[in-house]
């Protein structure tokens, strides 16, 4: 195991024992340990092999067995002992929003609940309201947290659906009788959360191909499995995954079916009606009625020449919706949408300064290595406590350790910066931190952490943060979280024609919790001049990787690279980011 999954287990062995109601002390040293690996400067399994694990402040020698045991053999008895000790239900109960190991302890204590069944019945019947220290506010709470859960249940979020993707799709690529492949539906348009992840494949052979799919490795659960089609369940997460084969000259047009959208689809075959022709997933034919007959069938090797059959430019994936794209299409004025290889960094990620895993001097060298033109640095202010914000003392000290690292990069002739910033936090009162200090910085980005029930309230306070001559972007502008919590109460469109009038940007937060703002605006922020910045609201390394699914997402809102501000160099950047406080 590698210490991401060493310091999950250890993180869940601290949630199960807070459930069993162990001592605090106890259930902190894990949660606390977790932490601990997550930022380590080098390789866990050279600290268990170097037997260096006893050295780390904290780590004492029970931990440390645990530690070992768990990269050597990828197993730990005792956590496996701890999990199977405690009803799976309970397990299943932490899932809903707002419930936490205390109370589902007590729940548990008091009342005998031991499944989300339970619960839900026992909500129902006033019992939870009644129970001191929740009340009726807390079942309703847990009344609405039972309906999320269930109406996103066989929902997944873009980014966990393309890392169970990806790995089967690169192994059909590779197989000797798969001519040509790719993945199809809503992941294949990018949209936020999937359902089924959908595989096609061309082949002369399709029995072998599915009998390869159905092997792979992350293969669970064989739902179904035909001489053309199966149905599989990947992973942990469950997602199921469907493949279908079909020959060569049939792939064109399934891929396209297959991808839809469903309102897409209706669009392009009425199109085709109207021109004398018939489509459907098995090609485009000539023929006023439903047909299969390859003798009727226009030739087609591609898409593109499917779309130019029906008088259309060729339509990409991401805009399959019917949000205007054949109107586009028909006028041969779709745009070239961006490529996230066109990002040059992020202007919104954390550090170990406040809630990030990583130190300044780690992720400098890693965005560097990466290829980025620079990485700004906007840890949380602080008044998110929850997240280590900085007060002001703290953040001047990072300025100076910044400036430092800058001039080393500099010495050596590389042209990667680091950016200084802060995610500030929109209070009900204004900013978290004062203009002169926001002055000092390179990037501000304002944020609104905890917002009110009143959208009126909610929405003055954002565009109250647009006009501020500081704040160069508004972040995650609905604080949604995608398939746990939704949107804020605020007129969104309210707060796009705030930023149009005031020059501040919209970021497009690039975490697949948030994505946000949602894909369905932007066009109209487009419209009104908002220019967009794709950041991956970064808290460790690997979170670098969501600059390439914020781009899947931008180029859904029509986002070209005109439109976004992180595909400038370093020194346009540097224009525009003094542009606001130079005309204000």
């Amino acid at each position: 195991m590698d210490k991401e999954q060493v310091a999950a287990v250890l993180s869940e062995i601290g949630t199960l024992l807070e459930l069993k109601g162990e001592n605090p002390f106890k259930t902190r040293a894990y949660t606390n340990a977790a932490r601990t690996l997550e930022g380590l400067n080098e390789p866990l399994g050279t600290l268990v092999a170097e037997k260096r694990l006893g050295d780390i402040k904290g780590f004492g020698e029970a931990l440390v067995d645990k530690i070992t045991i768990l990269v050597t053999t990828g197993r730990l008895p005792y956590y496996e002992e701890l999990k199977a000790s405690i009803p799976p239900g309970l397990i299943e109960m932490l899932q809903l929003q707002g419930l936490g190991p205390k109370k589902v302890k007590r729940l548990h204590d008091e009342l005998g609940l031991d499944s989300i069944e339970k619960l839900e019945a026992a909500c129902v019947g006033g019992k939870i309201a009644d129970l001191e220290g929740f009340g009726e506010r807390s079942q309703t709470k847990i009344l609405e947290a039972i309906q999320f859960k269930r109406q996103f249940a066989s929902r997944h979020r873009l980014g966990d659906a393309l890392a169970a993707a990806d790995p089967i799709l690169e192994a059909l690529r590779t197989h000797p009788d798969v001519l040509r492949c790719s993945t199809a539906g809503s992941l294949r348009r990018h949209k936020e959360v999937i359902g089924d992840i959908d595989f096609l494949a061309s082949s002369k052979d399709p029995t072998a191909v599915i009998q390869f799919f159905v092997g792979q490795p992350d293969v669970k659960t064989i739902l179904a499995q035909g001489d053309t089609k199966a149905s599989v369940i990947l992973g942990e997460d469950g997602i199921q995954a469907d493949l279908r084969v079909v020959t060569d000259a049939e792939y064109p047009f399934a891929l396209a079916y297959f991808t839809g959208s469903k309102e897409h689809n209706i669009a392009m075959r009425q199109r085709a009606i109207e021109r004398g022709l018939r489509l459907n997933e098995y090609g485009l034919f000539k023929s006023s009625e439903e047909t299969r007959d390859p003798a009727l069938r226009v030739s087609c090797r591609t898409e593109e020449e499917i779309f130019a059959q029906l008088g259309l430019a060729y339509i990409p994936p991401e805009l399959r919706e019917d949000h205007g794209e054949f109107t586009a299409a028909e006028q041969h004025t779709l745009p070239r949408l961006i490529e996230w290889t066109e990002l040059k960094g992020s202007l919104h990620n954390h550090s170990q300064w406040s809630d990030g895993r990583n130190s300044l001097e780690d992720i400098a060298n890693c965005m560097e290595e990466l290829g980025c033109a620079y990485w700004a640095i906007t840890d949380h202010s602080r008044a998110s406590f929850q997240a280590n914000g900085l007060d002001p003392a703290r953040l001047r000290q990072q300025l100076r350790e910044i400036a430092k690292i800058n001039a080393a990069i500099e010495a050596r002739g590389s042209d990667f910066r680091l950016l200084t910033g802060i995610e500030v936090d929109i209070l009900k009162d204004g900013l978290d931190f004062d203009d002169e200090l926001l002055a000092e910085l390179d990037v501000v980005v304002a944020s609104l952490h905890v917002a009110g029930s009143d959208e009126v309230e909610n929405t003055k306070r954002l565009i109250n943060a647009a006009e501020n001559r500081y704040v160069h972007m508004l972040g995650h502008l609905t604080g949604r979280l995608l398939l746990e919590r939704d949107a804020y109460k605020l007129n969104q469109r309210a707060v796009i024609d705030a930023c149009a009038a005031t020059g501040t940007w919209l970021e497009l937060n690039a975490s697949p919790y948030r994505f946000d703002l949602d894909w369905r605006l932007w066009h109209y922020a487009k419209d009104q001049g908002v220019k967009c910045v794709i950041n991956c609201d970064a808290h460790r390394l690997e979170h670098a990787a969501f600059l390439r699914l914020g781009a899947g997402i931008a180029r859904k809102g029509w986002l070209t690279k005109k439109d976004v501000i992180n595909t400038l160099p370093l020194s346009q950047l540097r224009k525009e980011l003094s542009r606001k406080r130079n005309t204000a």
